[in-house]
């Protein structure tokens, strides 16, 4: 009985190599593709996947309506830091001004006030904008290096 299903297995072993033998000598040889359309097709699946993105960005903006701060009813009038994660920040929400605490893992409202009158409509932008601090350090550093004047 062993002896049986042993020849069984080694013809049937058999007939699936000579089967695979014979589709690797029927398939013809695939044709290199020119390097044109190589760069072609890397070209199109990069702008499908740009497009994607631009689309989900859209769509994204769409359907999340005024959510991502686009909302005129609340503006950060003030802040400053308290400590390393800490800070103190004014909201201004319809008219009134809220103090509120802010760390990490909660917000606490501080004090409500009423809108001063001399209060600015615009936020106040920062004093030294990052980029202008960096373009003076850079060219502080490269005036530094390049010998006493």
């Amino acid at each position: 009985m062993f002896a049986m299903t042993r020849r069984a297995v080694q013809g049937a072993f058999y007939l699936a190599a000579s089967g695979l033998a014979a589709a690797a000598t029927v398939a013809p040889p695939a044709a290199a593709p020119s390097p044109f359309m190589s760069l072609l097709q890397v070209l199109f699946g990069l702008a499908v996947v740009l497009g994607a993105i631009v689309g989900m960005a859209w769509l994204f903006k769409r359907l999340s309506g005024g959510m991502l701060g686009a909302s005129n009813r609340l503006k950060v009038v003030s802040g400053t830091m308290v400590g390393p994660k800490e800070r103190v920040v004014i909201v201004e929400l319809e008219g009134e001004w809220l103090v509120l605490g802010v760390t990490p893992q909660q917000v606490n409202l501080l004090s409500k006030l009423p809108r001063p009158e001399g209060a600015e409509t615009e936020a106040a932008p920062p004093t030294e904008p990052f980029a202008r601090w960096l373009k003076a350090a850079m060219d502080k550093s490269r005036n530094g290096k390049a010998g006493p004047r």
